[in-house]
């Protein structure tokens, strides 16, 4: 029978002041039911009229757990958890559940549909959180090109914006695997191939084309860019939006550029990895640089995010594990990304300490260590 005390455990899992090491902002703005829901969502595509996004594990946990933070009874419905949010209005509703989340730093990439969402001195304001920036290498190179930068001098320009937009920052963060996937030369690319790629992706923004950077070439560029920087790179990894090709963003398919960069001692972290959060803890493990996350499969993935978060601790070493949310826009997001951590930690590592596998001290530390230390630690935080 299990009979372990894990009092002392709970708590610090409710009390610890979380470092979401990778989030954005929330929303500045009211937006209607059909807006919010196409938010709770993955999916860019319209959702249909016959269903409501409400009926998924994130939709049943924002009606457990955010709606009594608003005032109402837990597992309130759709229609007056939406009317209860309209009546308080986006300010209020975002102070609420930003400040309920607990978390003492974030860590935001302001990189996509920044003018939509709180910035860094927004997200500080509503939150009382300290905050830190992460900056998105290929942003970089779409502000050059909207500058109109040529393509002789992109090389050079790429380098010095990237060194002054990160003066301050904490980390930088790719996007290859929406631009392009892992299965990419590793090699860096030379100058000529370089300047070639720029000069044909810059002649087609000059006609009026997208902005967006998909040249492989040119994202290997960037990211090498970034380990020249020194800061930790963040990746997003695995599930996301149908912008990427899911089966190209296994990490898996990292190891030889990995391999490449490991003398170098800049670390990695592995964004989200969901459903390849198993072959993420096998890098972790592996590489002494490498670092990940099960962020946004936490809130999609609603009350079944405890069996995410325990299959995470299985073969990583926990000093290689972190927390983040990935929150962007709904400020439910924010919050669900921190409570459910805390519902999955209390349950998986309070059956451990019940059971006498774990001692509960050490159930403790590996709260402290993922909830906040690792990251102080990677990204030099110098919190106490």
């Amino acid at each position: 029978m299990s009979t372990n005390s894990v009092e002392a455990l709970l708590t610090t899992i409710e009390e610890i002041p979380l470092v979401d090491h990778h989030v954005h902002g929330a929303l500045k703005d009211d937006v209607d039911r059909s807006s919010l829901e196409e938010l709770l969502t993955e999916s860019d595509r319209p959702i249909p009229q016959w269903m409501t996004q409400f009926d998924s594990q994130l939709g049943f946990a924002v009606r457990r757990w955010c709606a009594p933070l608003l005032g109402l009874p837990a597992h309130a419905s759709a229609d007056a958890y939406f009317e209860r949010r309209v009546e308080l209005g986006t300010p209020e509703v975002t102070s609420r559940l930003l400040k309920s989340a607990g978390i003492g730093h974030f860590l935001i990439e302001t990189g996509f549909r920044g003018d939509q969402i709180h910035g860094l001195s927004g997200m500080e304001s509503i939150s009382s959180a300290t905050v830190g920036e992460v900056v998105r290498l290929e942003s970089i190179a779409e502000s050059l090109a909207w500058e109109g930068v040529s393509a002789a001098d992109f090389a050079s320009a790429y380098t010095a914006r990237l060194a002054l937009a990160t003066e301050n920052a904490v980390g930088v963060k790719s996007i290859i695997a929406y631009r392009h996937g892992f299965d990419f030369d590793p090699i860096r690319p030379s100058k000529e191939e370089v300047a070639k790629e720029a000069a044909s992706w810059l002649r087609l923004v000059a006609a009026g084309y997208s902005l967006r950077v998909s040249d492989p070439v040119l994202l290997r560029f960037f990211l090498w860019s970034g380990v020249d920087r020194g800061l930790p790179i963040q990746m997003h990894t695995g599930y996301g939006d149908p912008d990427l090709r899911l089966e190209a963003c296994d990490p898996l398919l990292l190891v030889p550029w990995l391999k490449l960069i490991e003398s170098l001692k800049v670390d990695v972290l592995l964004l989200h990895c969901y459903p390849f959060h198993r072959h993420a803890g096998y890098l972790a493990q592996i590489f002494p640089h490498v670092y990940f996350d099960v962020g946004l499969g936490t809130n999609y993935t609603g009350v079944q995010s405890l069996e995410l978060i325990k299959e995470s601790f299985e073969l990583a070493p926990f000093s290689k594990i972190l927390f983040s949310t990935d929150a962007w826009g709904p400020p439910e997001l924010h919050y669900l990304g921190a409570r459910l951590w805390r519902e999955g930690m209390g349950k998986v590592l309070g059956a451990w300490v019940r059971d006498g596998d774990w001692a509960e001290e050490d159930a403790i530390r590996v709260v402290h260590m993922v909830g906040r230390d690792n990251a102080v630690r990677v990204y030099e935080l110098g919190e106490k």
